[in-house]
């Protein structure tokens, strides 16, 4: 029977899988592909220390029984919080992850059912924790099953991406003296030391590409203090710089900025990806990030999927109907070029 994309996606969606917390679509993913004539793997990904939680969390490979594909598609099975149950209308579909990256999932299994009706077998390969720290591509990396093209979904407008943003994450961290707030000079701020030195940091010029646009910064969270009538004795900040080419210049930037106010620990990176364009399909510049730079074992990438960044990670995230349709023969036909 015909895969339905958009029912699949709904299922998905309805099934809560935020960041630690895959294993129940992770489950659902590899019977319902089971069930459909793929021979399924369940990878299991160590969970992360700091989350606390307990659960099973794995990615799930598929491809045809016995075959090993030249061809994988790939995205990522978790999303932010909150968790939003899907709905639909006549144009699009509604909920967590309709856009990022739940709708994918749905339109490259229904690719790869239509590449297999034509005698062409491609795997599917669906990861954990793309979100926060890519474990689940760094785990699947080390188990790679010799595939020729990689074709990773994220929302691109059905758009293949010439290059995809890094990241640089950080913490900012001060420190003081309380005392009492009539009496500032017995103690030693460490918000207003934080407020300086996050002052400093916005001023520091970003390395920026003609063709691929500019670096950015965001200051995520600040927190510290203990009450308003009390001198500051601790105080943190988390930023993530959006970066177009190599750390080393911002990270030596940033650390020089907030010398003697505060320090930094850079707590994640992922570096600017340049990538493939294809014949004939329209293409466009990711200012986010991908799994891609973690699965460079898995073959040539081409990033490309249905739906918008822009409402991705937002209340109103959502997947038009007929961009999802879309992206399944859009799908089979990258993925023909690439293996003509």
């Amino acid at each position: 029977m015909p895969l339905d994309p958009i029912q699949l996606t709904r299922q998905l969606v309805d099934i809560e899988s935020i960041t630690y917390n895959e294993g129940a679509v992770g489950a659902f993913l590899a019977e319902f592909l089971d069930g459909r004539g793929f021979s399924v793997e369940k990878m299991p990904v160590a969970q992360n220390a700091e989350s606390r939680s307990t659960t099973e969390r794995f990615n799930v490979y598929a491809c045809q029984p016995g075959h090993s594909p030249n061809l994988v598609f790939s995205t990522h099975m978790d999303t932010v919080p909150p968790f939003i149950p899907s709905r639909e209308d006549d144009e699009f579909v509604y909920g967590r992850g309709s856009c990022d990256a739940k709708g994918i999932i749905a339109a490259q299994v229904a690719a790869a059912e239509k590449l297999r009706d034509q005698g062409i077998g491609a795997g599917l390969l669906f990861l954990v924790g793309e979100e926060r720290d890519s474990a689940g591509a760094k785990t699947a990396n080390q188990h790679p099953r010799g595939s020729r093209f990689l074709i990773n979904g994220e929302p691109t407008g059905n758009r293949i991406a010439l290059a995809s943003k890094g990241a640089l994450r950080a913490v900012i961290r001060a420190t003081g003296r309380m005392a009492h707030s009539a009496y500032p000079e017995l103690g030693e701020s460490a918000t207003h030391k934080i407020i300086e030195a996050l002052h400093r940091i916005l001023a520091i010029p970003l390395p920026s590409l003609d063709d691929v646009g500019p670096s950015t910064l965001n200051i995520g969270s600040i927190n510290g203090g203990h009450a308003p009538n009390v001198i500051a004795d601790h105080a943190e900040a988390q930023i993530l710089v959006r970066l177009v080419g190599p750390s080393e210049e911002t990270r030596r930037a940033i650390e020089q900025a907030i010398d003697g106010l505060a320090t930094v620990d850079f707590t994640l990176e992922i570096p600017f990806k340049r990538l493939r364009s294809v014949e004939g399909v329209p293409t466009m510049i990711a200012a986010f990030t991908t799994d891609i730079p973690w699965l460079t074992n898995w073959g040539e990438p081409v990033l490309m999927g249905p739906g918008s960044i822009h409402v991705a990670h937002t209340p109103h995230e959502k997947l038009a109907k007929h961009e999802l349709l879309e992206a399944v023969d859009l799908y089979v036909e990258v993925a023909r070029l690439l293996l003509a």
